[in-house]
């Protein structure tokens, strides 16, 4: 099984799309922190939660996109054609359909880790500033709930039709653009300008509304389900 990970691993990441798709995240990254994040969001400091989820929440399309493509080595027309050779090895379909899971996931964790690792940079040789347990909550709760629920839902589109995921790539670029309603303010990073204006007190500290950590929460069960539903499509 390690073996058949590692494997799918080094089809995802060593080829030319993952090293220029790296690449083009940070190029970005770099230009959102020296344009967008370095002004601070709200009266907030550059390095505080809400400038951080506000950076991360401007990557979230490009990431977003990133792990969907990381799908498509598995849903594509000649990797189906390849499926009669995967039946026929000594592993159940299950279990390679996990490995799979196992590998997009690690890609988009590289990814995500990619881009705190470059604010990182950024906040430490611009200010000298190291607080970065601070920052872990605001990422996680901005990034991984959209992410596992687009490989989720990638994953299930993609078994329907490949092509199918190319279009999906799109839907963070079509929230950003929409006035969401507060407890789906996390996606365009509405709730981060917002909130701490509500707060009504200079920098305060981070927190979000009730609603806003149920809607994240019910988006990361329904991304890990749908996973669980494509791995048991895999079995049958």
């Amino acid at each position: 099984m390690y073996k058949i990970f590692g494997y799918e691993c080094r089809r995802l990441f060593c080829n030319r799309f993952f090293a220029g798709f790296v690449l083009a995240l940070l190029f970005y990254g770099w230009q959102v922190l020296n344009r967008v994040t370095i002004l601070g969001v709200s009266h907030t400091a550059p390095f505080s939660p809400w400038s951080f989820g506000d950076y991360l929440s401007r990557m979230l399309p490009l990431l977003w996109a990133g792990a969907l493509f990381f799908l498509t080595f598995f849903t594509s027309a000649a990797e189906r054609r390849r499926a009669a050779l995967t039946q026929a090895a000594p592993v159940k379909p299950s279990v390679y359909g996990l490995v799979r899971c196992c590998a997009a996931l690690t890609g988009t964790a590289l990814l995500s880790l990619a881009a705190a690792v470059l604010a990182a940079v950024f906040y430490g040789s611009l200010f000298r500033w190291q607080d970065w347990g601070s920052l872990v909550l605001p990422g996680l709760l901005t990034l991984v709930p959209p992410l596992v629920f687009a490989l989720g839902s990638g994953w299930l589109l993609g078994r329907l039709r490949a092509w199918l995921i190319f279009p999906w790539m799109l839907l963070p670029v079509l929230l950003a653009a929409l006035p969401l309603p507060e407890a789906l303010g996390l996606w365009n990073g509405s709730l981060f300008a917002k909130r701490p204006l509500e707060l009504g007190i200079l920098d305060p500290a981070f927190s979000l509304p009730g609603e806003a950590i149920a809607a994240q929460g019910i988006l990361l069960l329904a991304g890990a389900a749908l996973l669980a539903a494509g791995l048991l499509g895999k079995r049958k």
